[in-house]
Formats: C-alpha cells, structure tokens, sequence
C-alpha cells in the first residue's frame, strides 16, 4: 500500500473521529521483512492498514496507539530480532534484523502534512518528507519540498541520521512518488488479470478500448475506462513519460496506428503481446522506441492467461524498482532490435 492510499486512509478515519496513528519504519539494520521508509496506518479500534511485518510486530503497535495519540508525541519503538535464540520475535519474523519505528499520531501539525501530502500526490507531484525529532520528544519539525520528476520509477528513497542518544535529533528523509499509471490497450478478459494484479500492485489502471461493451467499470473495478479509438483514446488518456503501457487488445491495425501515435512521447515501459515476429511486423519502418518490452513479461515459463498476467506484472514491478533486467535473448529487424528479460 503506497503512501497516497495510506493518506486517504488517515483523512477518513480522522473525518470519522478515529484515533490514528502512522507507523513508519525509520531504520533498518541486518535482514528486514520491510525497508527503510514504509508505512502504515494503525487505529485504535485495531485496524490495520499496511504492513511493516509478516504480522509479528502489528499486534504490539496497535497496543501503543491510545499511549500515541492521547500524548500528541512521537514515538520511536525499537525492536531488535538479531539475536539467534531470540525465538519470540527472531525466527517468527524471519528476518532477525533491528528496526525502529516512528509512531506519529495523525492530528495537529502532522495532520496538516498529511492533508499536502495527500495533494500533492494526487497532483502527480514528488514529494521530499523531511522529519527532524527527538527520541520519544514532542518537538518535531516537518518540510514539505517538491521532487523533480524522473523518468524511471525507481524505489522510493529514504536517508536517515540516527542519534547516538536519546537527547539527540533524527532527520529522516523520504521520497514519496505518486502512483505510476499503467495503461492498457485492450479491454480483454487477460486485461482483466492484468488489472487486478497491477492494482495489487501499486498502480493506477487505465483501460482503453473501442468496444464499449468491454471497456467498463463492471469488469474493471477501480480502473478508469477510456472508449474511442486509437486517436480519440491518446487524446483522452495523453499517455507521458512515467506511465507504463501494454498493447493487449489482438488487433494489429489498431495497435499499429497507437504505436504511430507514440512517435514522440517517451514513456516509463512500453510491452507489446504477442510473438516477436508479430512485434517485428508492428514496428517495422518506425523510429527506435525507448523502454520497450517485446515478448511482454518476464521469462518464467508462464504457461495459461493467469501466469502470463503474473509475468507480466512482476516485469513492471522490477521496472518500476529499477531493477536491470538481463537480456535473454534478442531479435533483429532493419530498424528494431526488441529484447525480451528474464530476472
């Protein structure tokens, strides 16, 4: 769950009176089920929005909310699983590291950086989060600053300085992006495996598709549903340069004047289904592409709709973490020369 749902989370609770708490995990040393920088939402009444573990450590936070939020503080709980015979949190974990996590109840100031940051992101903005706190102290200083936008979506990023006491101030910094937008040509029932798992994901979901009688929230819940042609729909959805795209419709002509359409427009990921030869046929006597993907998905010896839809999101899940894919094979034409990954 990324940082914009996790706002929305905390605006809603707090319009319902609920007391709320972010957990945010600030430091990480050794193994970690989770990294430096990820959230969730905690409430009193025991929801759970998130994770930060595989379920070892909530239960605990959940206990410390009320103490939270009644004292308008914040706190930084350590847990360190690094001992070998520590059996009660080192081998349920599975991780054995030591983390420290910073508990901020949603209210007063903190409620209004929630509030921006919340804009913000939904304005498509890179945010820069910077907290600089005591230990278990009230005094906490927040900056909001903006991030250029970047090409790839790499991993959020996060710095921390940590004290060497318990009078001495953390700073820690976040990158907070907002969600990347995938954009799927085709309203087919394998974009509908696509979909669910892109959202699961981490991405917002465009379908766009001429046969109205697919392309709807019926069959795509949460996804926005574009209807048009090949023109109409790049006018509508005007696809730029951090947005993931699939050509997944099965129609050539189609998919042909879409990829004509995105002469000039750079974009984060842009796969193509079907055969390499099919791929050839489609590019050919067009200019080069940046960031294609062609057979779309990663080698994994997918097999049935169900495991190419995985393939095919673990690919944008590496891509959007900036992971280098290694080639595994490639093929040539007079103008292309399309790769396809394996991780």
């Amino acid at each position: 769950m990324d940082m914009k749902d996790l706002c929305t989370i905390a605006l809603s609770q707090h319009q319902q009176h609920m007391r709320t708490v972010l957990a945010t995990v600030v430091h990480v040393e050794g193994h970690a089920y989770r990294k430096e920088g990820v959230s969730m939402i905690l409430t009193a009444d025991g929801q759970q929005f998130g994770s930060i573990s595989p379920g070892c450590l909530e239960s605990d936070l959940v206990a410390r909310v009320d103490a939270v939020w009644n004292s308008s503080q914040v706190y930084v709980v350590e847990y360190d699983m690094r001992p070998a015979d520590d059996l009660s949190w080192g081998e349920n974990i599975g991780c054995g590291g030591l983390l420290n996590i910073l508990l901020e109840p949603v209210r007063g100031s903190f409620l209004n950086v929630i509030t921006e940051l919340h804009t913000r992101l939904n304005q498509g903005e890179n945010v820069l989060l910077t907290r600089s706190f005591q230990n278990n102290g009230d005094q906490i200083d927040y900056q909001l600053s903006h991030q250029p936008l970047m090409l790839a979506h790499n991993a959020d990023l996060s710095t921390v300085q940590v004290p060497s006491s318990e009078k001495e101030q953390y700073t820690f910094v976040r990158t907070y992006r907002p969600k990347p937008r995938l954009i799927l040509i085709g309203a087919g029932d394998d974009s509908k495996l696509v979909h669910s798992l892109a959202q699961v994901a981490g991405f917002d979901v465009v379908i766009g598709d001429w046969r109205e009688g697919l392309c709807t929230n019926e069959r795509f819940p949460g996804a926005t549903c574009v209807v048009g042609f090949p023109q109409s729909l790049y006018e509508q959805i005007q696809p730029g340069e951090q947005d993931y795209v699939i050509l997944m419709s099965h129609n050539f002509p189609r998919e042909r004047e879409w990829i004509e359409l995105m002469i000039d427009q750079d974009c984060a990921y842009l796969g193509i289904m079907g055969s390499k030869e099919r791929t050839r046929r489609l590019l050919d006597q067009l200019p080069a592409y940046a960031n294609i993907h062609s057979p779309v998905g990663l080698s994994i010896g997918a097999d049935g709709p169900d495991e190419i839809a995985i393939s095919i999101v673990a690919e944008l899940i590496a891509v959007k973490r900036g992971r280098v894919l290694v080639p595994r094979k490639e093929v040539t034409n007079e103008h292309y020369r399309i790769s396809a990954y394996g991780g």
